[in-house]
């Protein structure tokens, strides 16, 4: 049987495709009876070879492929560069198409991608095949129920509205985090309701802990985790500026820190001067200060500021190409002062 998972809700569709691989078979009967692919790579003679494989003691054959129907988007035109999955468009997809056809009654083969564009040619042919199942980011309401529902789930105590809508505002539509926290709080909560100010103990560090985990990444030019951290603020609702403005004032207080210690002054002085900052924040600065030179520290922060520059001037159309060109200029260098 064919499955398609498509979206931006990237939690959704590992939650679906854990329950098609319980449906499938016994975990440990399945494990040895599945196989990966990288989309991008996969030949229609790999891929039909491994699906018309008869599985080893047990019923069921699980193929996973992810990132096949994004190697055959149309060519956007709005001068967004592409997916390094993404190959041209010109390449024939019908032998794909062919090795997915007729599939053997004791294979599931799931396809696992992002947003796609419906004029997909793979997507237009395999959806006449099979239900094609579409997980988009979830918005406002829907966000709020889901917390409600994981909730449940969870405790049988329940959250109250005010804790449903702060949660909703500070995690936004990140599930992985979503529940992690909502996990967290029913911990903390030890079975009663959650409450706003439960929330407020708990998870209001969320945005901050992301954004300094970005800072790192792009210290230290690991341009995959950027992109990962990146992403996920732009589904929370960040804004390229907004995401800048909040790095530069990091990265400032990150230089500031250092030139303090360099003067004797301790941790708890500093998250004394620099109140109203959170000392979480305070001590999260000082451990970067430990980890980067002043020079580099200072190449970051020119580098955010051009970017700011570029995106107000609009130098581009595309306010996040300048997140990608700033990720990638920073990701080339080769090592990292320390």
């Amino acid at each position: 049987m064919l499955h398609i998972l498509i979206g931006e809700d990237d939690f959704s569709i590992n939650q679906e495709l854990e329950a098609i691989k319980k449906s499938a078979a016994d975990p440990a009967a399945l494990m040895p009876n599945t196989t990966e692919f990288d989309g991008s790579k996969v030949t229609p003679e790999q891929l039909r070879a491994v699906c018309e494989t008869v599985p080893f003691l047990a019923d069921k054959r699980l193929v996973i492929v992810e990132g096949l129907l994004t190697r055959f988007e149309p060519k956007k035109k709005n001068g967004r560069k592409k997916s390094s999955r993404q190959t041209d468009t010109a390449e024939d997809f019908t032998p794909i198409a062919a090795a997915i056809k007729n599939l053997p009654p004791f294979t599931e083969l799931v396809l696992l991608d992002g947003k796609l564009n419906y004029a997909n040619p793979l997507l237009h042919v395999l959806a006449s095949q099979t239900k094609v199942s579409s997980f988009p980011l979830l918005k406002n309401d829907q966000i709020k129920q889901w917390i409600e529902k994981r909730v449940a789930s969870q405790s049988k105590s329940g959250i109250s509205k005010k804790a449903v809508d702060l949660m909703a505002c500070l995690v936004g539509s990140d599930l992985w985090t979503m529940a992690n926290e909502i996990d967290k709080l029913a911990l903390y909560t030890g079975g009663r309701a959650i409450e706003e100010a439960d929330v407020k103990a708990v998870v209001s560090n969320v945005q901050e802990i992301k954004m300094y985990n970005l800072s790192d990444a792009i210290f230290e030019s690991n341009n995959i985790e950027a992109q990962k951290l990146l992403q996920q603020l732009f589904k929370q609702g960040f804004v390229p500026t907004r995401i800048l403005f909040a790095l530069a004032g990091h990265v400032s207080l990150i230089l500031r820190i250092k030139e303090m210690r360099k003067k004797g002054r301790t941790l708890a002085e500093l998250q004394s001067m620099f109140r109203p900052t959170p000392p979480y924040t305070v001590q999260k600065a000082w451990s970067q200060a430990d980890k980067y030179s002043p020079a580099r520290i200072k190449e970051v922060y020119h580098k955010l500021l051009n970017a700011d520059i570029a995106i107000k001037t609009s130098k581009y159309d595309n306010p996040e190409l300048v997140m990608d060109i700033l990720l990638a200029e920073m990701g080339q260098r080769s090592s990292v002062s320390a």
